[in-house]
């Protein structure tokens, strides 16, 4: 699975481990000198808020990303 010229947007990003839908992909983060995609980000449930920081997205490597299909992403955190 190379991390070049995917269109994550409008997918759903799955939990392999517990079947949690974790929500939709809001952005990607990539290294910018191999132009090869290190992380997605999703963002975080409104339960999860923490006290100190407005920003609880999910950040997730791409190690973790096990497989990406048409309208859902699994992953393994």
């Amino acid at each position: 699975m190379g991390g070049k010229g995917l269109d994550f947007s409008h997918k759903e990003v799955i939990n392999i481990n517990d079947g949690k839908r974790l929500g939709f992909v809001q952005d990607v983060t990539a290294d910018l000198e191999t132009g090869k995609i290190t992380s997605i980000i999703v963002p975080g449930s409104m339960k999860l808020i923490n006290r100190f920081t407005a920003n609880n997205d999910i950040v997730i490597p791409w190690q973790n990303i096990k497989c990406i299909g048409e309208d859902l992403i699994l992953v393994d955190i």
